[in-house]
Protein backbone atom coordinates (compact mmCIF):
# COMPACT_ATOMS: atom_id res chain seq x y z
CA UNK A 1 0.00 0.00 0.00
CA UNK A 2 0.97 3.68 -0.80
CA UNK A 3 0.19 7.09 0.73
CA UNK A 4 1.24 9.61 -0.94
CA UNK A 5 1.69 12.89 0.96
CA UNK A 6 1.55 16.72 -0.34
CA UNK A 7 3.78 19.31 1.06
CA UNK A 8 2.56 20.72 4.30
CA UNK A 9 3.85 23.75 6.13
CA UNK A 10 6.53 23.05 8.70
CA UNK A 11 5.07 21.60 12.04
CA UNK A 12 7.74 22.83 14.68
CA UNK A 13 8.98 19.15 16.45
CA UNK A 14 8.97 18.69 19.89
CA UNK A 15 12.73 17.26 20.73
CA UNK A 16 13.45 19.98 22.96
CA UNK A 17 15.37 17.04 25.71
CA UNK A 18 17.33 15.85 22.50
CA UNK A 19 18.29 19.56 21.16
CA UNK A 20 19.59 20.91 24.54
CA UNK A 21 22.47 18.03 24.19
CA UNK A 22 23.57 19.57 21.27
CA UNK A 23 26.01 21.42 21.74
CA UNK A 24 29.47 20.39 19.78
CA UNK A 25 30.40 20.70 16.34
CA UNK A 26 32.14 17.30 14.33
CA UNK A 27 35.58 18.63 13.21
CA UNK A 28 37.91 16.42 11.20
CA UNK A 29 41.95 17.23 10.39
CA UNK A 30 44.00 16.01 7.60
CA UNK A 31 46.75 13.97 8.67
CA UNK A 32 49.82 15.35 10.60
CA UNK A 33 53.35 15.57 9.91
CA UNK A 34 56.26 15.40 12.23
CA UNK A 35 55.95 18.94 13.37
CA UNK A 36 52.39 18.62 14.46
CA UNK A 37 50.90 20.46 11.45
CA UNK A 38 49.49 19.03 8.03
CA UNK A 39 51.19 20.15 4.75
CA UNK A 40 48.81 23.15 4.50
CA UNK A 41 50.38 24.03 7.95
CA UNK A 42 47.22 23.95 9.49
CA UNK A 43 46.86 22.81 12.94
CA UNK A 44 46.44 19.16 12.33
CA UNK A 45 44.78 16.65 14.66
CA UNK A 46 45.92 15.16 17.35
CA UNK A 47 45.32 11.37 18.94
CA UNK A 48 45.43 10.22 22.51
CA UNK A 49 45.98 6.76 23.43
CA UNK A 50 42.74 4.50 22.43
CA UNK A 51 40.38 2.88 25.06
CA UNK A 52 39.88 -0.82 25.15
CA UNK A 53 37.26 -2.94 27.19
CA UNK A 54 36.43 -6.48 27.24
CA UNK A 55 34.21 -8.25 29.17
CA UNK A 56 31.12 -10.86 30.60
CA UNK A 57 27.46 -9.83 30.21
CA UNK A 58 24.59 -11.76 30.43
CA UNK A 59 22.48 -12.47 27.53
CA UNK A 60 19.41 -10.27 28.10
CA UNK A 61 21.91 -7.47 29.83
CA UNK A 62 22.88 -4.67 27.73
CA UNK A 63 26.17 -2.67 26.71
CA UNK A 64 25.55 1.04 26.49
CA UNK A 65 27.87 3.48 24.77
CA UNK A 66 27.63 7.44 25.03
CA UNK A 67 29.04 10.00 23.56
CA UNK A 68 29.02 13.26 22.41
CA UNK A 69 30.67 13.75 19.24
CA UNK A 70 31.67 11.07 17.23
CA UNK A 71 30.06 8.01 15.68
CA UNK A 72 28.92 4.55 17.15
CA UNK A 73 29.44 1.14 15.55
CA UNK A 74 28.67 -1.90 16.50
CA UNK A 75 28.94 -5.21 14.91
CA UNK A 76 28.92 -8.89 16.26
CA UNK A 77 31.63 -10.78 18.33
CA UNK A 78 32.95 -14.21 17.25
CA UNK A 79 33.83 -14.66 20.82
CA UNK A 80 31.29 -14.16 24.14
CA UNK A 81 32.66 -11.37 25.44
CA UNK A 82 31.55 -7.92 24.68
CA UNK A 83 34.79 -5.44 22.82
CA UNK A 84 34.66 -2.08 23.03
CA UNK A 85 37.53 0.13 21.46
CA UNK A 86 37.32 4.06 21.89
CA UNK A 87 39.74 6.18 19.40
CA UNK A 88 39.84 9.84 20.40
CA UNK A 89 41.07 12.68 18.48
CA UNK A 90 41.29 16.56 18.23
CA UNK A 91 42.35 19.90 16.88
CA UNK A 92 41.85 22.68 18.90
CA UNK A 93 40.94 20.85 21.99
CA UNK A 94 43.48 18.05 23.94
CA UNK A 95 41.73 14.44 23.50
CA UNK A 96 43.38 13.90 27.12
CA UNK A 97 41.06 15.54 28.72
CA UNK A 98 38.44 13.14 27.93
CA UNK A 99 38.01 10.41 29.97
CA UNK A 100 36.26 7.72 29.02
CA UNK A 101 34.10 5.90 32.00
CA UNK A 102 32.76 2.33 32.51
CA UNK A 103 29.54 1.85 34.96
CA UNK A 104 28.20 -1.56 36.14
CA UNK A 105 24.98 -1.70 36.75
CA UNK A 106 21.90 -4.47 37.04
CA UNK A 107 21.01 -4.49 33.56
CA UNK A 108 24.58 -4.11 31.85
CA UNK A 109 27.52 -1.95 31.49
CA UNK A 110 27.11 1.63 30.57
CA UNK A 111 30.40 3.43 28.85
CA UNK A 112 30.48 7.36 28.53
CA UNK A 113 32.86 9.89 27.15
CA UNK A 114 32.87 12.38 29.92
CA UNK A 115 34.41 15.62 28.59
CA UNK A 116 35.75 18.54 31.14
CA UNK A 117 32.44 19.87 32.85
CA UNK A 118 31.89 23.42 31.90
CA UNK A 119 33.02 26.31 34.01
CA UNK A 120 30.18 26.53 36.79
CA UNK A 121 28.00 24.16 35.61
CA UNK A 122 28.16 20.62 38.03
CA UNK A 123 30.24 18.26 36.88
CA UNK A 124 29.54 15.59 34.07
CA UNK A 125 28.68 11.70 35.40
CA UNK A 126 28.32 8.27 33.70
CA UNK A 127 24.81 6.91 34.05
CA UNK A 128 22.78 4.60 31.99
CA UNK A 129 19.91 5.56 29.96
CA UNK A 130 19.16 9.04 29.64
CA UNK A 131 20.70 9.90 33.65
CA UNK A 132 23.94 11.18 34.03
CA UNK A 133 25.27 14.51 33.20
CA UNK A 134 27.36 14.72 28.73
CA UNK A 135 27.59 18.34 28.88
CA UNK A 136 30.15 20.19 26.66
CA UNK A 137 31.46 23.28 25.68
CA UNK A 138 34.00 24.80 23.12
CA UNK A 139 35.61 21.12 22.86
CA UNK A 140 36.31 19.98 19.49
CA UNK A 141 37.25 15.84 20.70
CA UNK A 142 35.73 13.57 18.74
CA UNK A 143 35.56 9.61 20.02
CA UNK A 144 34.90 7.16 17.63
CA UNK A 145 33.35 3.93 19.36
CA UNK A 146 33.75 -0.04 17.88
CA UNK A 147 31.90 -2.17 19.51
CA UNK A 148 31.52 -5.73 19.16
CA UNK A 149 28.52 -7.80 20.61
CA UNK A 150 27.88 -11.39 21.36
CA UNK A 151 24.57 -13.03 20.78
CA UNK A 152 21.55 -12.14 23.64
CA UNK A 153 23.58 -9.41 24.76
CA UNK A 154 21.26 -5.98 24.26
CA UNK A 155 23.34 -3.16 22.55
CA UNK A 156 22.22 1.07 22.89
CA UNK A 157 23.99 3.53 21.59
CA UNK A 158 23.97 7.06 22.27
CA UNK A 159 25.97 10.30 20.74
CA UNK A 160 24.72 14.08 19.66
CA UNK A 161 26.98 14.58 16.97
CA UNK A 162 28.01 10.96 14.95
CA UNK A 163 26.32 8.13 13.19
CA UNK A 164 25.21 5.40 15.03
CA UNK A 165 25.41 1.43 13.19
CA UNK A 166 24.64 -1.83 14.36
CA UNK A 167 24.49 -3.81 11.66
CA UNK A 168 24.23 -8.18 11.96
CA UNK A 169 23.72 -8.14 15.86
CA UNK A 170 21.46 -11.09 17.31
CA UNK A 171 19.20 -9.47 20.55
CA UNK A 172 17.50 -6.16 20.82
CA UNK A 173 18.81 -2.65 19.52
CA UNK A 174 17.97 1.04 20.72
CA UNK A 175 20.07 3.91 19.02
CA UNK A 176 19.80 7.76 19.10
CA UNK A 177 21.63 10.50 17.68
CA UNK A 178 21.07 14.41 17.60
CA UNK A 179 22.92 15.42 14.33
CA UNK A 180 23.50 12.11 12.12
CA UNK A 181 21.56 8.56 10.66
CA UNK A 182 20.60 5.46 12.35
CA UNK A 183 21.06 2.12 10.78
CA UNK A 184 20.15 -1.05 12.55
CA UNK A 185 20.23 -4.38 11.78
CA UNK A 186 19.47 -7.03 14.44
CA UNK A 187 17.49 -10.43 15.11
CA UNK A 188 15.43 -8.86 18.07
CA UNK A 189 13.80 -5.71 18.04
CA UNK A 190 14.66 -1.87 17.23
CA UNK A 191 14.31 1.91 18.63
CA UNK A 192 15.94 4.50 16.73
CA UNK A 193 15.61 8.72 16.58
CA UNK A 194 17.37 11.66 15.69
CA UNK A 195 17.03 14.85 14.40
CA UNK A 196 18.65 15.69 11.48
CA UNK A 197 19.28 12.21 9.36
CA UNK A 198 17.62 9.25 8.36
CA UNK A 199 16.63 6.05 9.89
CA UNK A 200 16.90 2.94 8.75
CA UNK A 201 15.98 -0.52 10.43
CA UNK A 202 15.37 -4.17 10.34
CA UNK A 203 13.81 -5.94 12.76
CA UNK A 204 14.16 -9.75 12.75
CA UNK A 205 11.24 -10.12 15.76
CA UNK A 206 7.64 -9.09 15.11
CA UNK A 207 6.35 -6.23 17.46
CA UNK A 208 5.39 -7.02 21.06
CA UNK A 209 5.31 -4.03 22.68
CA UNK A 210 4.83 0.01 21.78
CA UNK A 211 7.84 1.55 19.36
CA UNK A 212 8.79 4.53 17.82
CA UNK A 213 10.86 5.93 15.24
CA UNK A 214 11.47 9.52 15.01
CA UNK A 215 13.38 11.89 13.02
CA UNK A 216 12.69 15.86 11.70
CA UNK A 217 14.92 15.74 8.57
CA UNK A 218 15.29 12.55 7.12
CA UNK A 219 13.37 9.77 5.93
CA UNK A 220 12.47 6.12 8.10
CA UNK A 221 12.58 3.13 6.46
CA UNK A 222 11.72 0.19 8.97
CA UNK A 223 11.65 -3.60 7.79
CA UNK A 224 9.57 -6.07 9.62
CA UNK A 225 9.22 -9.75 9.64
CA UNK A 226 6.02 -10.39 7.30
CA UNK A 227 2.66 -10.88 9.15
CA UNK A 228 3.51 -8.60 11.83
CA UNK A 229 0.68 -6.64 13.19
CA UNK A 230 0.78 -3.40 15.26
CA UNK A 231 -1.50 -0.24 15.51
CA UNK A 232 0.16 2.58 12.90
CA UNK A 233 0.35 5.86 13.41
CA UNK A 234 2.68 7.61 10.52
CA UNK A 235 2.84 11.45 10.04
CA UNK A 236 4.72 13.52 7.18
CA UNK A 237 5.27 16.78 6.33
CA UNK A 238 7.07 16.62 3.03
CA UNK A 239 7.68 13.23 2.13
CA UNK A 240 5.55 9.89 1.17
CA UNK A 241 3.64 7.41 3.00
CA UNK A 242 4.74 3.93 1.72
CA UNK A 243 3.40 0.24 2.86
CA UNK A 244 4.03 -3.07 1.92
CA UNK A 245 1.07 -4.43 4.45
CA UNK A 246 -2.68 -4.32 4.33
CA UNK A 247 -4.00 -1.59 6.11
CA UNK A 248 -7.27 -0.60 8.12
CA UNK A 249 -7.35 2.85 8.06
CA UNK A 250 -8.89 4.38 11.45
CA UNK A 251 -10.99 7.45 11.08
CA UNK A 252 -10.63 10.04 8.92
CA UNK A 253 -8.07 10.10 6.18
CA UNK A 254 -5.62 13.01 6.09
CA UNK A 255 -3.07 13.55 3.50
CA UNK A 256 -0.40 14.78 6.65
CA UNK A 257 -0.63 11.28 8.53
CA UNK A 258 -2.25 7.96 8.56
CA UNK A 259 -3.39 5.76 11.39
CA UNK A 260 -4.36 2.55 11.17
CA UNK A 261 -4.53 -1.29 12.18
CA UNK A 262 -1.96 -3.55 9.86
CA UNK A 263 -2.54 -7.59 10.01
CA UNK A 264 -4.20 -8.17 13.22
CA UNK A 265 -2.92 -5.44 14.84
CA UNK A 266 -0.94 -5.42 18.04
CA UNK A 267 1.27 -2.73 19.96
CA UNK A 268 1.14 1.14 18.95
CA UNK A 269 4.32 1.73 15.98
CA UNK A 270 4.50 5.11 15.92
CA UNK A 271 6.37 6.64 12.83
CA UNK A 272 7.18 10.26 12.70
CA UNK A 273 9.19 12.94 10.08
CA UNK A 274 9.03 16.52 9.03
CA UNK A 275 11.04 16.50 5.81
CA UNK A 276 11.18 12.56 4.18
CA UNK A 277 9.31 9.82 3.49
CA UNK A 278 8.35 7.09 5.77
CA UNK A 279 8.47 3.18 4.02
CA UNK A 280 6.97 -0.25 6.49
CA UNK A 281 8.32 -2.70 4.76
CA UNK A 282 7.72 -6.53 4.89
CA UNK A 283 11.11 -8.68 5.07
CA UNK A 284 9.47 -11.44 2.44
Amino acid sequence: MRLRQGIGRHAAPRFGLILALAGAVLLTAPAANAKGRDDQGRRATRSAEDFEWHGHIAAGKAIEVKGVNGGIVAEPSTGTEVEVVAKKSGRRSDPDEVKIEVMEHEDGVTICALYPSPYGDRPNECQPGEGGRMNTRNNDVQVEYTVRVPAGVRFIGRTVNGSVEARGLRADVEGYTVNGSVQIATRGIARASTVNGSIDAEMGTAFSEPMEFATVNGGITLIVPAGSGAELSASTVNGDIETDFPLTVRGRFSHHKVSGTIGHGGPRLQMSTVNGDIRLRSAS
